[in-house]
């Protein structure tokens, strides 16, 4: 039984629940929620631009990579994807059925297999960087120029996080 003297710390409305809290109340731990949730959507809505709605985010993902980086192995694939070989293998083999990435014998070393981007798949990573692109440029757009300069110093800011 409690009495009305208790000591205890009243409970702390959740930001959702009391719009007039001000950010400087909110704690670590709500801040980090709400930029995680932020992040979360954003990036959700974001891997909907895709040019090619049959290839899935994982597969997208990796044909990002071979795009950006050239050829690769299907273990450094793994290694920037946090993937097994098998499940890369296994990914790489969808990319490869659609279209969008061929094997290749490395010419240095003859017992390593590279994957590359095909025309198609060029077309497609481009494609969907240009939707995806434009998705965010009409948001950011409609911001004002005070936000606008918040978001890029919270890209450099998010950066550093990543680096971490």
């Amino acid at each position: 039984m409690t009495d009305a003297t208790s000591t205890a710390a009243p409970e702390r409305p959740s930001p959702a629940a009391s719009p007039r809290l001000t950010r400087d109340r909110r704690t670590l731990a709500e801040q980090s929620t709400e930029l995680r949730i932020a992040v979360m959507r954003l990036s959700r809505r974001l891997r909907q631009q895709r040019s090619d709605t049959e290839i899935s985010a994982s597969q997208f993902s990796t044909l990002g990579w071979i795009h950006s980086e050239g050829p690769l192995t299907i273990g450094r694939l793994a290694e920037l994807e946090r993937v097994t070989a098998p499940s890369m293998n296994r990914t790489v083999n969808c990319l490869v059925d659609a279209g969008y990435v061929t094997r290749r014998t490395d010419d240095d070393d003859r017992r390593r297999v590279l994957v590359e981007v095909t025309p198609a798949g060029d077309t497609t990573v481009k494609e969907t960087r240009k939707r995806r692109d434009a998705w965010i440029a009409k948001r950011y757009a409609a911001l004002s120029p005070d936000d606008r300069e918040v978001l890029a110093r919270a890209t450099t800011i998010l950066g550093r996080l990543l680096d971490q």
